[in-house]
């Protein structure tokens, strides 16, 4: 069984997904096409070799050339994939992260889903974060995945609505069941947009699943300098039974 295990010693965003994705095997070319069918515009992909502490790691960013916010409901979004030639699965693993991250935010905000204009999470880079994630996973025919215990962060995030304790408040809602500790590093580690994708696609929490075999290895970087290495270190590999 093709798996993936997680180590999310300094968090884990969209880019960070994206960019391990592309450091352990899937083809920038192969990410750029299917984002291609995406009926979305006024972005630049950029791709880039880094270094983290040491560590070599592949950045990605998404710059946007329309400098202006996109307010977008649920259906609105659920429209853009819909209408995309993607495949169905892609399609699928999509909407079913974004609607993990409109009932947290509906449940934070205390409205209804409808009511929800995704205001952080609803931009273009989420969705090339979102979608791109769910490319990554056919393409390597991941059937499972397994994470560490996610490092969050402390302190305070500034969001649309001023302050929020890190986690913020829709991340916490979508960790619920899912183990993680603060650590000493006053930045927001964990996005609503790397939590989702975890709640809704993961296998299990906590630690690497008995039998799990590395077969390849890739980081993806975050955008902060910290005392630590900002990456996230995926594992390819195979759940096998062990023999008794």
């Amino acid at each position: 069984m093709q798996a993936l295990y997680l180590d999310c010693f300094a968090g884990i965003s969209g880019n960070m997904l994206l960019g391990a994705f592309l450091h352990v095997g899937l083809p920038e070319e192969v990410l750029r096409q299917n984002l291609s069918y995406l009926p979305v515009d006024g972005y630049d992909l950029i791709i880039e070799k880094v270094k983290k502490c040491g560590i070599s790691a592949v950045y990605v960013d998404v710059k946007l050339t329309h400098h202006h916010h996109h307010h977008r409901h649920l259906t609105d979004i659920f429209k853009i994939i819909d209408n995309s030639q993607l495949v169905q699965k892609i399609k699928d693993d999509s909407k079913k992260i974004f609607m993990l991250l409109a009932q947290a935010e509906a449940k934070v905000h205390g409205v209804t889903i409808d009511k929800i204009h995704f205001h952080e999470v609803g931009a273009v880079d989420a969705i090339i974060d979102i979608v791109g994630t769910a490319i990554g996973l056919h393409y390597l025919g991941i059937e499972a995945i397994y994470t560490s215990k996610l490092q969050v962060g402390n302190g305070f995030v500034e969001c649309c609505h001023g302050l929020m304790p890190v986690p913020a408040p829709a991340t916490a809602e979508l960790l619920k069941k899912i183990p993680y500790y603060n650590g000493d590093i006053s930045k927001e580690l964990v996005t609503p947009t790397g939590a989702a994708v975890i709640a809704a696609l993961g296998t299990s929490y906590g630690t690497k699943p008995e039998g799990f075999v590395s077969h390849a290895i890739g980081y993806g970087a975050g955008t902060w300098d910290l005392d630590i290495p900002n990456v996230l270190r995926m594992h390819l590999g195979e759940v096998v039974t062990l023999a008794r």
